[in-house]
Formats: C-alpha cells, structure tokens, sequence
C-alpha cells in the first residue's frame, strides 16, 4: 500500500481569526473529551478539508487502494445498521455517493444530513476496531510501534516549527517499568490498558495566545479529533470566547436547536489537579489521543498479509506556555514532591497500617 502523501504545506496560525469552524469544532472535543459518538453533524467547508482529515487518520485519498478501503468501512456499516436495527440507509448513502463525500454529507444541512453522520459514526467503530486487531496480529513489539510513534511526532514538531509555529520546549518520554508499577499500585484501577501515559509529547510554547494556534496545528496534521479518548482531557488554561461560534455552527455532543440565539458555554476551564498527586496549583492541558499509523511504517515485511493497513498507538499529550510551566516547577507543583504523595500512597495501600520498621 502506498503511503499518503504529505499534507499541503501548513500556514502559521497567528490567531482565532484564522480558525474554521472545523478547527473550533476539533479543539473544543480535544479539550472537552467528549465522544464523536454523540455528535450530530460535522462541519467540512470544502473537499480539501475533507482530505486533509484522511490524510491525518492515515488515509490517502489520492490512492485508489485507501479509498477502497473507505468504501468497504461504508459497507460494513452499511449491513450493521440492517443486520442488528433493521435500518435501510438511503440508497445514495448506502452506496450512489463516493464514501469520501459522506463527510460533506454530515456537514450540510438536509435530510440526508442525520444518515451520513450515522453511517459515518459507525464507519469510526469499525475502522478502530479493525485497527486493533491489526495491532494484535502483527508481530511487532511495542518498541518498534513507540519508534514509529516517536518518529511521527517529533516529524510534524518539525514541521510546525520550520510553518512558524511557535515551540519553546518538545520533550517526550516512555513511563519506566517500576514507574508504570508504582502508578497501578496507585490507581483504584491496576489494570494495565488503562495507563495512557507510557508514551506521553510535552510542548511548551511561549505565550498564552499560542496554545490554540499550536491545537489546532497538531489537529491539522497529526491527531484525529476523532480518535482523542473521550473522558480522559484535562484543560486548565483555555477558555474559547462565545463569540467564535456562530449560533447555529457546533457540532456539540450536546444536541442544540439551530433556532438557538447563541452559544452559552463552549468551554470550561476545569480547576483542580490532573489528579490527586499533584499540587494544588498545577496546571496544564492534557489529553489522550489513538494516534494511527501506516502497517508499513512498522511492519513493512507483514504489510500486505496485514489484515488492516492502519495500526493505533495510545499517546498522552501535555501542553501548557512558558509561565504556567515554570509555575508547574515551583512549591507543591515539583514533579518530585508528586512522586513523593504517590509513593506514600502506595506504601499505605500495601501495608494498611503494619509498622514499616519490621
């Protein structure tokens, strides 16, 4: 399989003056962490924006062979909605239109609106279902998938700089074995799947202005808004003015009459800790995302037995400006003093009271 091509060259996004409602739309789910799941329509302008959306969950759509693969998800789905609902999809959806062009579907008024966004959404389950079994039958370790990981990122970083975007700091780390042990003896939860940060991106930029430019940067290119695990965001430092949505534009997870005047609350500023270890007055934005990757970027010997051509990996990313990072560094903040809290956390969890000097 060939691999997409690279995305147009990116402009720097100077402010929310050069945001599209789709850009809204993707920072407000990466923050709020919500599910694609519940959404009601999509908001592509135009078919570019639509191929810079595959392009960054993997697809090419300039190969014959990718957009097969679309059409294959569309019929999957297709047969789910009549096997399990007794659902008949209408026929220009089911099969007439280009599965590529169900994206414009959702994001335009009309009858047929509501079909494409259920079609669409169950395309999303079946695409990342198929993705990890890929995963699992592939033989490959997590040390090669971390590489690819590692390799794609600090790629688009790059990128992003040499556009004129804005990086003070990039930093990127794997959670150690006895670090990963410590936080499951920790967590009310040992199960393994649910630690997000054995692989965790940290970028600092300069100012509080950039942190929404940078968003919408790494959405762009790399991070599918689609695949930002829901439930797990944390945002303490942006709060998106009413103003940037018009009344009826909010592909919200929360459904809303187009009749609404405006927009009552598009963001929240969440306080308190990322968790219970860290200091009081830390703060950051933090979210997990599944990022794909090409089979043949991993596995290249495998790619073509491989059962999906799209693998995914489960990165947690930390972005915050240059102030609020030396704030992070300071007091009851310092990493060392949360690492601290979790180790006498787990020494009370393992002894329950037994004296520690027998």
């Amino acid at each position: 399989m060939s691999r997409p091509r690279t995305n147009h060259p990116l402009a720097r996004i100077s402010g929310l003056s050069d945001l599209k409602l789709e850009d809204v739309e993707a920072v407000r789910h990466l923050l709020r962490g919500g599910s694609v799941v519940d959404w009601h329509k999509l908001d592509f302008e135009h078919p570019q924006d639509v191929d810079r959306f595959l392009r960054v969950n993997e697809f090419d759509p300039e190969s014959d062979e990718d957009m097969d693969l679309l059409e294959q998800l569309r019929e999957q789905a297709v047969d789910y909605l009549l096997r399990n609902f007794e659902m008949s999809v209408p026929e220009d959806i089911a099969v007439q239109v280009p599965a590529r062009d169900l994206f414009l579907m959702a994001s335009r008024k009309g009858r047929r609106q509501t079909w494409a966004c259920v079609v669409l959404k169950i395309m999303h389950i079946c695409h990342h279902l198929a993705g990890r079994e890929t995963a699992i039958q592939l033989p490959i370790s997590n040390d090669n998938l971390y590489r690819a990981v590692e390799l794609k990122v600090m790629t688009v970083v790059e990128e992003l700089r040499a556009a004129g975007f804005p990086v003070t700091e990039f930093e990127w780390s794997r959670k150690p074995p006895d670090s990963l042990v410590t936080k499951l003896l920790a967590k009310r939860s040992t199960l393994a799947a649910n630690v997000y940060d054995k692989l965790r991106f940290r970028l600092t930029v300069p100012e509080h202005d950039d942190l929404i430019p940078m968003l919408t940067g790494l959405l762009r290119r790399m991070i599918p808004f689609n695949y930002v695990v829901p439930g797990e965001s944390v945002n303490h430092l942006i709060e998106l003015p009413k103003e940037l949505l018009p009344a009826t534009g909010a592909a919200s997870e929360a459904p809303r009459s187009d009749s609404e005047s405006e927009v009552t609350e598009v963001i929240d500023v969440r306080s308190g800790p990322v968790n219970e270890f860290s200091g009081r007055d830390y703060r950051i934005i933090n979210f997990v995302a599944d990022l794909p990757l090409r089979v043949e970027s991993v596995a290249p010997d495998h790619a073509q037995d491989a059962p999906g051509h799209i693998v995914f990996v489960l990165c947690e990313f930390q972005l915050c400006d240059r102030d609020t990072a030396r704030q992070n560094d300071l007091g009851d903040n310092n990493h060392e003093l949360y690492k601290q809290r979790q180790r006498t956390r787990v020494r009370e969890r393992l002894l329950r009271g037994f004296p520690t000097d027998e």
